[in-house]
Order: C-alpha cells, then structure tokens, then sequence
C-alpha cells in the first residue's frame, strides 16, 4: 500500500474530485447552531424595537443644543451682572408673574443661568411650572411648563425615546429592545468569535471588515459583525442602564438595590435627631413633595448654611413637605467630577441638621447613578453627546446590514424562489450537551424572571418555533393520493 494510498489523498493519476463533494458542508456544533437560530429570530423580531429606540435615542441626544436655541433667552441671561440679588426678591418677582402653585423648589442662578423656581399644580399633573428669574436684575425672564427640570423640547423627546407618547403601554417597547440588545450583542460577538475559530475568517477581520469579499452576503456579514463587535461594550451600557428605568425589570432591580441597602441613601430632614429613612433603587428626577409657604428670606438663609457647609456650584433649594421639618439642599452638577452632595438645613436657625455626601453612597448607587447620567448624555458633555449619537448611528448600521444578509440569502433559483431567506434549521437543542440544558435553562429562567419581557418573548419564540415545527412535520407525512388509474 501506497503512502498516498494509507493517508487517504487522491493518487496523482485518480480522477479529480469537485470540492463541494471532497470536503462535504461543515455541521455547526449544537451550541453555535442554537445560538444562530436564537440570534436570528431575535434579530428578525427584536430589530424593529431596536430601530425606533435608536432613532428616538439618536434625537435625544442633541437636547442640549436644542434648548439652547428654542429657550436661550429662558435659560440663560441677557448679561452677566455682579453680585445677584437676594433669593428673597426672585422668588417675590416669580410669585408675582405666577401668582398659582405651590413652591416646591428653587435652583439659584449663577453665571449665564437664570433661576429657576418651579411650582407644582394640580391641574398639571405630574407637570411643573416653571419661572425663570435674572438672577442680577430680579426680572422674569420667562415661564416654561416643564417635567423636572426639562424643557417642553426635552420632555417631549425623552417621552417618545420612553414610550413613544403612548404612556405605561408605550413603555413595552423601550423595555424589550433594552432586554434584548445584550443578548443580541453578545451572541453575535460570541457566533463571530466562533466562526474565526473555525478557520473561516481571520483573526483580524474580528475587527476590520473583510474587504476582499465579493459582493453578496458574505461582505454584509463582514460588515454587520465587525460593527457589532465594536459597539458591543456601548451596546451592554445601554442595556444595563436602559433596564433600570424600565417599567418590570427597573421595579426588579429597585428591589435588589433594597434588599442589599445599596440604594440611594436617603437624607433626614427631621429635627429631633431621628434616623434617616432607608434608601431605595427608585430613580426620580427631583422631588415632588408640596410645601407649605415659606417666607422668601429664608431660601436665602437656607442657601448660606449650604454654601458655608461646602455645597459649591449648582444646587437645588427644596423646603420641607411638612412645619417643623428641615430643609434639604441638593447639588444638581450631573457633568463630570459630579457633585451630588446633600444637606438637610433648619430654615429657622440656619444650621445643617444633617448631611450625605456622594462618597458615601454605596459603590451600586454610585454606579447606577453615573450609568443614567450617561445614557441621557449628560456626565461627559458634548464628548457624551457624540458617543451616543455614534453608538446610535452604528446600531442602525447593524440592524440594516442584518435584514439585508436576510435578503441576499433568499433563494433565487427558479424552483426554489423565496421572498426572504430562509431561518437556520431547527432541532439544534436536541445535540446540546445535558450539562449545558442542566447549566442553561435554569440561567434562562432566572433571567426571564428578573427581565419579564425577555423572558415572555423568549417564551414566545419558543411556542411559535415549536408549532411551526409541527405544522411541517404534519405536511411531510400526509401521504399523497396516488393518481387514478389512466390519468
């Protein structure tokens, strides 16, 4: 026997053999075949949701220069003056040009901002109105209906970024791109890690798009997975931060944050010395308590033991909800180094009853804190600005790219045409390894409980995948009618 012949090559003089029949087509391992079925429907049925939060998203991300240009004469001063005029006489001039409303705060402008001293109505809602005062000159500058703290331009786009203008309902959407962009993100880092592994595509087009294919659905996968793989650790970020401010799966990770006292300390604003509340993983954008009228001169007060305590830069003034309860005093600097110090102040004798500095807070709270700060793009400036914008702008890339490999994988042959391509094959759980389905489905489960829509749509697929199954199973083995004799 030939050395040829114990190594199975093809004798020098044996016939060729057509490629496809010498190296027949490669079976994908069950994990990767389930995972690509997975990202697939995922990524056909998930997309949309991720298409419109990107593009809302994308839209939000500009609010800073939008304010500037529809509210500059609101928010910011016609000339920096020298020393501006007490608290006192502000709140007396917004008072007289809003005479309605109870005063539920008061940020004192400094520098090129106007103050703004909001009040609550009932006829608002969840609404405010606020008046914006030259903080040199006491005159009003003007009044804004406003949602803590955000402009009518603002609000409008954050509630169609939230729930496109359809209230709790509208909030379904946000929650299941959120709880579906890790999934997708790292299963397709993970499916084109793989193929790499596998010999099929070089260790550098992990990261560089494969130039040198030709057109057709192979550049578009090179495309579509390359993007995904730099955007993944912004796309985890989004996610993260995106749930906890989700209806079901906030509420979930609220309660984590309580169970382990790592939400947002609360401050004590009682007299008597008792102790301070416990903290809670709710975010709020301000405080939404209505107090009883207080003189104007003791914001200023107030506002001096606060600074003499060392809150420097932008605060906000809040008085009690209640007689004979301390005022708080709350830094607002969301850019970073934040400043998110606390002092509960007695408006009567002007000294700080209590205290909470952000160095304090524990290490989720902190996280948590920073994470929102940045998905709304506010802790880096315009640098957080232009992260979202590319990190929106690359993940409609993606979606693109991922509906056109859809199409370019339709058959086209004549008696095999199809409008769209066609999913992976089913059945790849049935290989999985029993350790991985005793490790996994417990994992699923538990993370379909913490996200309810990733655990109710997941269910979803599933129940449609397994009846579309069965349907086609049941055409196969209907047996066909033999045709009548002499036909």
């Amino acid at each position: 026997m030939s050395v040829t012949e114990l190594h199975g090559d093809r004798a020098p003089d044996s016939p060729a053999t057509p490629p496809d029949a010498a190296r027949p087509p490669r079976r994908p391992a069950p994990l990767t075949a389930l995972l690509t079925r997975l990202h697939f429907y995922a990524g056909v049925l998930v997309a949309p949701f991720l298409l419109v939060a990107a593009l809302t998203g994308l839209a939000y991300t500009i609010t800073p220069q939008l304010d500037a240009a529809l509210y500059g004469d609101k928010l910011t001063v016609t000339a920096v003056g020298g020393q501006p005029r007490p608290l006192a006489d502000q709140i007396a001039a917004a008072r007289a040009a809003h005479p309605d409303g109870t005063l539920t705060s008061v940020q004192p402008g400094a520098g090129e901002r106007t103050t703004q001293v909001v009040f609550a109505q009932e006829d608002l809602g969840d609404r405010q109105h606020t008046v914006y005062v030259d903080p040199y000159t006491a005159e009003v500058a003007g009044q804004l209906t406003t949602w803590f703290g955000s402009t009518p331009a603002t609000t409008w786009l954050d509630d169609l970024h939230r729930n496109l203008h359809l209230g709790d309902v509208g909030r379904h959407y946000s929650e299941i791109a959120a709880s579906w962009l890790w999934v997708l993100a790292l299963g397709g880092v993970v499916l084109w890690w793989r193929r790499r592994a596998a010999g099929r595509a070089r260790a550098r087009h992990l990261l560089v798009p494969d130039l040198s294919a030709g057109r057709g659905v192979r550049r578009t996968r090179g495309w579509h997975a390359t993007t995904g793989v730099w955007l993944t650790v912004g796309l985890l970020f989004l996610a993260a931060t995106g749930l906890t401010w989700s209806r079901y799966a906030g509420a979930n990770f609220g309660a984590g944050l309580d169970a382990l006292r790592a939400g947002t300390p609360e401050i004590s604003t009682a007299l008597d010395g008792a102790p301070p509340a416990t903290g809670g993983g709710e975010h709020k954008h301000g405080a939404t308590a209505t107090a009883p009228a207080a003189d104007p001169a003791t914001y200023d007060r107030v506002l001096g033991a606060a600074r003499a305590a060392g809150l420097s830069g932008p605060v906000e003034i809040a008085p009690a909800a209640q007689d004979g309860a301390a005022w708080t005093v709350a830094q607002t600097d969301d850019t970073w180094p934040v400043a998110y110090d606390r002092v509960a102040v007695d408006p009567a004798g002007g000294t700080v009853t209590a205290r909470s500095d952000f160095t304090d807070w524990p290490l989720l709270a902190k996280l948590s804190k920073l994470g929102i700060q940045a998905h709304m793009g506010r802790l880096l400036g315009p640098v957080n600005q232009v992260l979202l914008a590319a990190l929106a702008l690359g993940l409609l890339c993606v979606i693109v790219w991922g509906y056109r490999m859809w199409w370019q994988r339709r058959p086209t042959r004549a008696d095999r045409r199809a409008p769209l391509g066609a999913p992976p094959a089913r059945g790849a759980w049935r290989g999985t390894p029993w350790w991985a389905l005793l490790v996994g489905v417990p994992m699923v489960a538990a993370l379909g409980w913490a996200l309810p829509w990733f655990g109710g749509t997941l269910l979803g697929f599933l129940v449609v995948d397994a009846l579309a199954g069965l349907l086609a199973r049941r055409r196969r083995s209907v047996p066909v009618s033999p045709a009548p004799a002499g036909s």
